[in-house]
């Protein structure tokens, strides 16, 4: 080993040395804050280092509509927590498995899509903690408990900092919306645009946007988080304006969206 040099840990400090506490995104959200992060489905730690240097409070990555290949999910990890920056994982609902990899790996927090009753919230936050509020498998040798270099009961006082996001995105989830918020260990929820037009067969766009209003308020109302995805600066700023607290850019969208403005010709003068 060459002098000076320390092994070094997921989150890029020492295996074994004391580790000064950091404030993860649950207790930044307990403590007030409103935080941004970047919704990315294509395979990039380029991407990922990117939000972090630009100053984005975190990432989420898209395991249903992108790559669930476990092994690139932990270079982006690596990457992200190199630069302090915390990592959300979009799971599919079905999949208790991946939920635990990715946890075990050291996500921040899951979101779930398709969760449409309190029964569906419940089983999401059964995969996302361990007992009595959840059920997932116990180890402290993963990547998330330092590769077995914490205690039982250190490793279960930091599980309890995983967010847990359910998504609404149907009709009857919106309906359903206070049930879900309100079930314990739900942290935040998330209104899936996209697949609430879908459900309604693609309606006027007001008529989404009030079925989502309704899941917000719910939400608010049973003391949880809003969380928001947005196509932009201009309606991150319209989501915090009316209470969202946790907002996450497309960044497809933001691309595409530059790349178009770079390839319009310019007019003449």
């Amino acid at each position: 080993m060459r002098r000076g040099h320390r092994p070094l840990g997921g989150d890029g400090g020492p295996l074994t040395a004391p580790r000064t506490p950091r404030r993860g995104l649950k207790r930044r959200l307990a403590d007030g804050e409103s935080l941004r992060g970047a919704l990315l489905r294509l395979p990039s730690e380029t991407l990922v280092e990117m939000a972090a240097v630009a100053g984005l409070d975190y990432v989420l990555l898209d395991c249903e509509h992108g790559p669930a290949d476990t092994a690139l999910l932990q270079q982006h990890l690596r990457a992200a927590q190199a630069h302090g920056l915390d990592v959300l994982v979009r799971v599919g609902t079905g999949e208790p498995a991946l939920a635990l990899r990715c946890l075990d790996l050291g996500a921040a927090g899951l979101v779930f899509p398709h969760v449409d009753s309190a029964e569906d919230a419940r089983r999401v936050v059964a995969a996302s903690h361990y007992p009595p509020l959840g059920e997932r498998g116990f180890a402290t040798y993963s990547r998330s408990g330092r590769f077995g270099t914490v205690t039982a009961a250190e490793h279960v006082a930091a599980s309890r900092e995983t967010l847990v996001i359910p998504m609404i995105e149907t009709r009857g989830a919106c309906e359903a919306a206070g049930e879900i918020a309100g079930t314990e260990g739900v942290d935040a929820v998330l209104v899936g645009p996209a697949d609430l037009a879908a459900d309604c067969g693609f309606p006027a766009p007001e008529v989404v946007s009030d079925l989502a209003g309704q899941a917000h308020r719910a939400t608010a109302e049973n003391g949880r988080t809003v969380m928001a995805i947005v196509p932009g600066l201009a309606a991150a700023q319209a989501a915090e304006e009316a209470g969202a607290r946790l907002v996450v850019f497309n960044t497809a969208q933001v691309l595409m969206d530059t790349f178009a403005a770079l390839a319009r010709p310019a007019e003449a003068p």
